[in-house]
């Protein structure tokens, strides 16, 4: 694997959209205490995931050798699940897992960014990142990836999403926040990313998920679905706090063009219909670390349907069940109708959301490019 210092734009590599072919998909074995109130269950659930997302492509699973008996016991048998032993502090692969970009010819680089927990010393959600913020690198040297080395800008896949033709978007709130890069302008910000992810043009919205402990990552509030289509995590209820979020956001892609002149389709996908809040029973499974973010009992997780996954033949989609059985399967249906080509595998999620995040955080896509 080769370090590399120059840019990726005057390379000619960009960062293709999700939706686009996958060579495959890494994911992380969980065994975090302070984020998963129960692990047993929580590697059953990631279990699943993998096992879904393996029907259409390869998925790499990082594990810790305390738990590498446990993830063959889950995975074993399917050659499409590779087990690799990298070091991590936790499971969201999405932010600690390279970005990876292509050229025209197919050749595969991953992006080492910089990460410091969500935030470091300012507001960050752990004490020690470092074996995190080493992940990135330990991944593309596994399997023979060169790798640009961007450790001077902290930056995590969920704050990003492309369209693959040169639109980015992104939020004020995370992008801006006082622990990510305090010494940029939100200008500077716009042409690193631009640089590094081969774009042309990054759209703002000024919010993601109330409560959402990452700054609100975009990934949660808006993705696309399309070339200037999107979806856009939504509420009628206009006392509910996440309303005036998603109106501002909606706002923006209102007057705004992508990065051909296109205006943006927006679909509206609500969240939740009956918010989802840590329970008492979730606070006996949390030991957390000195420095940790706490979880409190009634505390609202960022739920929402905008976090799923694109693979291959499928949407891997976030259920929460009980009261919001309804806005469940309301989901399942608007996605179907935009991505009618792919099934729409819904996934029991709760085991995840009490983590943090969800779907979509715990994977990271790796573009079909060149033979690894």
């Amino acid at each position: 694997m080769r370090r590399l210092r120059s840019i990726p734009k005057a390379d000619g590599f960009f960062m293709p959209a999700e939706f686009s072919l996958h060579h495959g998909t890494i994911m992380i074995f969980p065994e975090r205490q302070g984020s998963w109130s129960d692990v047993p269950k929580a590697q059953e659930i990631f279990s699943r995931i993998i096992r879904e997302i393996s029907k259409s492509e390869i998925v790499y699973v990082l594990t810790s050798d305390q738990q590498r008996s446990r993830a063959e016991e889950l995975l074993s048998g399917n050659p499409r699940i590779h087990l690799l032993a990298i070091p991590q502090n936790d499971a969201w692969a999405r932010d600690t897992a390279p970005t990876f970009v292509i050229n025209g010819k197919g050749e595969l680089r991953g992006i080492d960014w910089q990460f410091n927990a969500w935030g470091g010393e300012f507001d960050g959600l752990y004490a020690h990142w470092e074996e995190d913020n080493a992940l990135a690198s330990a991944f593309c040297e596994a399997i023979g990836v060169d790798c640009y080395d961007a450790q001077h800008f902290v930056l995590e896949g969920g704050s990003i999403h492309s369209d693959g033709e040169g639109t980015i978007l992104v939020t004020e709130s995370c992008l801006l926040s006082g622990g990510r890069n305090p010494h940029m302008t939100k200008d500077e910000i716009t042409e690193m990313l631009k640089n590094y992810l081969g774009a042309e043009k990054v759209i703002w919205l000024p919010h993601g998920i109330y409560h959402d402990e990452t700054n609100e990552h975009v990934d949660n509030v808006c993705a696309f679905v399309k070339p200037a289509e999107v979806v856009l995590a939504w509420t009628e209820n206009e006392n509910d706090p996440q309303y005036p979020l998603s109106k501002a956001c909606l706002e923006v892609l209102q007057t705004e063009t992508d990065a051909k002149g296109r205006p943006f389709t927006v679909h509206m996908l609500p969240i939740p219909d009956v918010p989802v809040c840590v329970e008492e029973s979730d606070m006996e499974g949390y030991v957390f670390e000195e420095g940790e973010d706490t979880r409190e009992v009634g505390e609202r997780l960022a739920a929402s349907y905008v976090n799923f996954y694109f693979t291959n033949h499928a949407v891997i989609l976030p259920q929460f069940g009980g009261e919001n059985a309804e806005s469940d399967q309301r989901a399942a249906e608007i996605l179907q109708n935009l991505c009618p080509d792919r099934c729409i595998v819904k996934i029991p999620a709760r085991e995840i959301i009490v983590g943090g995040g969800n779907i979509h955080c715990i994977t990271q896509q790796i573009p079909r490019g060149g033979i690894l």
